[in-house]
């Protein structure tokens, strides 16, 4: 498969802060702004390799700044690395005062996306090479998050087997 710049996955999505999006601070809630975050990586993903993908982690999202009902919220992501059948990819999401113009990076995340075929398997990506300082930089230390990312999925899976399906009163004391 032929490698392909990061900005190629470039994705770039506003939307408008609206009541019903926010908490009884006046805030979005969080939870509104993670939907986004996946959305946008899923879209930024599906351009890189042109295939379906699933989630397979989030490594954290940082929230920096609130965001504000009347605000927009403008999120930015792109495929900073790759590895086989998965792609890292890394947004940013800023906050913008529509009346001043103020802006402000309110979250950062980096996302693990895999692509999948018709059978909802693991398949094959095309690489991914950086142009720009700042892509580069992400690049690089890509590869440490994702050897993390490795052994938290595994601690996970230890979590999900010592505490199973059952629910607390169904276990056994």
């Amino acid at each position: 498969m032929e490698a392909k710049p990061c900005i190629h996955s470039l994705t770039v999505k506003n939307s408008h802060v609206l009541p019903p999006d926010t908490n009884s601070h006046g805030t979005l809630f969080g939870g509104k702004l993670m939907a986004y975050i996946d959305d946008v990586a899923a879209i930024a993903s599906v351009r890189h390799c042109r295939k379906p993908v699933v989630t397979a982690s989030t490594d954290s999202v940082d929230f920096l700044q609130p965001v504000f009902e009347g605000d927009t919220i403008c999120l930015e992501a792109f495929v900073t690395w790759t590895h086989n059948t998965s792609m890292e990819v890394f947004v940013k999401a800023i906050t913008e005062n529509l009346l001043t113009g103020e802006r402000k990076v309110c979250a950062t995340a980096f996302l693990s996306m895999v692509a999948v075929d018709e059978n909802n398997e693991p398949t094959p990506v095309p690489p991914v090479y950086p142009e720009t300082e700042e892509e580069k930089w992400l690049h690089e230390g890509a590869e440490r998050r994702h050897e993390y990312r490795k052994q938290r999925r595994k601690e996970s899976k230890e979590l999900a087997q010592k505490f199973g399906a059952d629910l607390p009163w169904m276990r056994k004391h």
